[in-house]
């Protein structure tokens, strides 16, 4: 790595950037406490809505657990499985509750539900045991074993613990990464539907099925103890398949009839009166062999046929719109838009949650320090596959707007926002439900720029994760040619290489300009765009000429369809500052190159990250010139702003500290770039890992320094 901002492994070459080349720059942080982390808040309790009133049958399976935990062993794995609503979670959170209040046993709550899910919760888990911010930001960034790490500070726990990893439907998660293990420190309860031996090796498997008749009546009475007696509960219990989620809902519906109340008879007689209770009927008779989501739907229809009788067609039109998103906590912002109106009036927007929140249809959640709200995944399959379907344009029209208002429309160089995570997998969701091409098209450009806006906070895992899977589901609709797909991979491409993989990056951004080259023409922004994120892979990769050959094409062509006063234009030309040599720096556009920052600060403003980026290369080239004294004023005034903004630890904050070491060297400081240097050494092994190109160069540098090796470049004819 060198000073500039653009990222180059060689010695003499580029530095890594994180403001890049963007539609304006880039954007994360990982630092602070809590939120900060990306992590959820509520590890240390479980992530579910409020726990049953009393947890009914289960004696057995709790005395088990029970006497394991009391007993103080550690290294086993117990597992419920079952089918989806048949309250595993209820048992894992009963115990949670138990071991912790009552035995002072710590307890770690993980949602492993996804790949993305597990992962974060697994490093929430670390953070409470010990891990180090820079230990955190290595595995978020996906550049050390995330699951490693947990399990080591797991294993160091100086408390017994209980984790629990919840709505484990996906084991084949687990095996990647090796996330489930054992510890002689804890104990691990695993919830999932999936019931195969072969997925949890040395694990004690416990089925937690359909309640009995006399306790699913229980449960109802529990929840709507004036609707009707213990025998006419039991036969609605029945009905309902004797599920606990159904009987929960069901409950939840007769408890909140006021004006006019139902009793139990009134709703079986409903239950029995259409199709829909055969769905419910053929699930309790054959469990295994039926869809556990056909199971609930019954219950999701009664509860909106109760919202049209009571003058409430808006919470079905909210609960149809919320499940065109992912099971996952969605930011109540997002709701809070005009946009909405196209689906039910915004003013009864706050009603229609409410109808909602009280039928235990949704819950209200904490997330990313964002107020969220969250339905049960099978529920918003049953309501996703039971709407009309002259309902469905709206509602995906609908969604894609709103999830367009909650990314930034022009994403920036940041602080890090864990809030932008959460968007992830309602963008994907609703790729994967969306049938018409032009919304699909829409939906994926929002699911790119969020992408963007993740990897310009320098989350580049979950950009790579985000675009290459946003442009997988779209693509199946528009084909691999559109415009859209395509700028989806090129995002992907720059995000593999900020994660080190040049290889990839290479092939896959070179793949995607070709394609844009030949539909769209040389100029196209869109061809530009890939054409700047393969400069820089060839620098990196020691082509040289070929990368600068392709930067001046960038320039060429951005200067030629954007104008010269462009952003996108003055970061490719401030990039022309850090590649080129010093002989032809001086030389090039007439000599006007060195005046770059100067035009950045006109047109754009001396605050602006292409303004920044434009002055940290213009000390670079400074630097190569000979003119140490001003190279080192300018980029120490870079430097300085670059940490108000962004944090110590912010990539292109090393980038300049690194730049800074060598001006410092080069005016005779040599012990105080040797300061320097070591801090941004031990700060970028942290975050992105000692084997990262990025980490290499400057280990490379901080050998020169102290070994004497080192010396400042020689000006032209110097």
């Amino acid at each position: 790595m060198t000073g500039g901002t653009d990222g180059h492994a060689e010695d003499q070459g580029r530095v890594y950037q994180s403001s890049g080349d963007q539609h304006i720059s880039e954007h994360h942080h990982y630092g602070g406490d809590g939120p900060e982390h990306g992590g959820p808040d509520s590890v240390r309790r479980p992530a579910v809505g409020r726990p049953p009133v009393a947890l009914r049958d289960r004696s057995d399976v709790m005395e088990r657990l029970r006497a394991s935990v009391e007993a103080e062993r550690g290294g086993q794995v117990y597992v419920l499985y079952g089918m989806g609503g048949s309250g595993k979670t209820a048992v894992a959170c009963t115990l949670f509750q138990e071991v912790t209040g009552e035995q002072g046993r710590v307890g770690l709550w993980v949602n492993a539900s996804d790949r993305a899910s597990l992962r974060v919760g697994m490093l929430a888990v670390a953070a409470d045991r010990g891990a180090g911010d820079g230990e955190l930001l290595a595995a978020r960034n996906g550049l050390r074993p995330a699951a490693d790490l947990a399990w080591t500070y797991l294993d160091r726990s100086a408390e017994p613990w209980l984790l629990v990893l919840d709505n484990t439907d996906e084991p084949e998660i687990l095996r990647d990464g090796d996330w489930l293990r054992t510890s002689p420190r804890g104990i691990v309860l695993v919830t999932t539907r999936r019931a195969a031996a072969r997925w949890w090796p040395g694990a004690e498997l416990q089925y937690i099925g359909v309640l009995p008749r006399e306790d699913a009546a229980l449960v109802l009475r529990d929840l709507a103890p004036h609707s009707g007696t213990t025998e006419q509960a039991a036969r609605v219990a029945d009905r309902l398949g004797r599920l606990p989620l159904a009987l929960t809902l069901a409950g939840g519906f007769l408890s909140h009839q006021v004006i006019d109340p139902w009793t139990m008879d009134a709703y079986g007689d409903q239950l029995d009166g259409d199709e829909r209770v055969q769905l419910i009927d053929r699930g309790a008779d054959a469990l295994s062999e039926v869809d556990p989501r056909h199971l609930v739907g019954l219950t999701w229809q009664l509860t909106l046929d109760s919202f049209e009788v009571r003058g409430l067609p808006e919470a079905a039109a909210l609960l149809r719109l919320l499940a065109r998103f992912a099971a996952e906590p969605l930011p109540l912002t997002l709701l809070n838009h005009a946009d909405i109106g196209a689906v039910l009036p915004r003013a009864r927007a706050e009603t229609a949650l409410r109808a909602l929140l009280d039928q235990s249809l949704s819950e209200l959640v904490d997330a990313a320090g964002a107020r969220c709200v969250q339905s049960h995944g099978i529920l918003l399959d049953s309501v996703s596959a039971a709407t009309p379907a002259d309902l469905v344009p709206a509602l995906d029209t609908t969604a894609v707007r709103l999830l367009d208002a909650a990314v930034p429309g022009v994403p920036d160089a940041g602080p890090y926002d864990p809030r932008l995570r959460l968007l992830v997998p309602h963008a994907l969701a609703l790729l994967g439900h969306i049938s018409q091409p032009s919304v699909a098209a829409d939906a994926l450009a929002v699911a790119t720029r969020l992408s963007v806006a993740l990897h310009r906070t320098g989350d580049y895992l979950s950009a790579w994760e985000t675009a290459r899977s946003a442009a997988d589901l779209a693509q199946r609709l528009i084909g691999a040619d559109h415009r859209t797909v395509l700028a989806a991979r090129s995002r992907a491409g720059r995000a593999l290489f900020r994660l080190g993989r040049y290889a990839e990056a290479e092939a896959a951004l070179r793949a995607v300009r070709d394609a844009q080259e030949r539909l769209f023409g040389a100029d196209d922004p869109d061809t530009t765009d890939s054409g700047y994120g393969l400069q820089l892979v060839l620098a990196n990769l020691g082509r040289r000429e070929e990368s600068v050959a392709l930067l001046r094409d960038t320039v060429a062509g951005r200067r030629s369809t954007l104008g010269p006063a462009h952003s996108l234009t003055l970061r490719a030309r401030a990039s022309l500052l850090e590649m080129l040599p010093a002989a032809e720096v001086v030389t090039e556009e007439g000599g006007a190159l060195l005046a770059l920052p100067a035009e950045c600060d006109r047109f754009l403003g001396p605050d602006h990250t292409v303004t920044l980026g434009a002055r940290h290369n213009h000390a670079w080239a400074l630097y190569l010139l000979g003119r140490f004294d001003e190279a080192d004023r300018e980029i120490r005034r870079v430097a300085e702003t670059y940490v108000r903004r962004f944090g110590p630890d912010y990539p292109v904050v090393l980038a300049a500290r690194q730049l800074l070491s060598r001006t410092r060297a080069a005016l005779g400081h040599v012990e105080e770039g040797i300061a320097l240097m070591t801090d941004v050494v031990e700060r970028r092994e942290r975050g992105l890992g000692p084997e990262h190109p990025f980490t290499a160069a400057s280990r490379q540098l901080l050998d020169a320094y102290r070994s004497g090796r080192w010396g400042p470049p020689r000006p032209p004819g110097g």
